[in-house]
């Protein structure tokens, strides 16, 4: 796998590490919890992630 350009959630607390971070590896988007890199990752494809990050920014959470 090639060496992945983590990004983190614009919502992440000052110390930066309560929240997901997010990369982008070809078709697919990786997620992995900030707290501890060393957990296994979940991946998705780019339009469910489109789906569910267009989602959370309709709700009311």
């Amino acid at each position: 796998m090639p060496e992945l350009k983590w990004l983190k959630s614009t919502y992440s607390e000052a110390s930066g590490n309560n929240c997901v971070e997010v990369a982008r590896n070809g078709h697919l988007v990786v997620v992995r919890d900030s707290k501890d890199v060393e957990r296994p990752w979940a991946t998705v494809g780019h339009e469910a992630w489109r789906r569910f990050t267009g989602a959370l920014a309709q709700s009311s959470y």
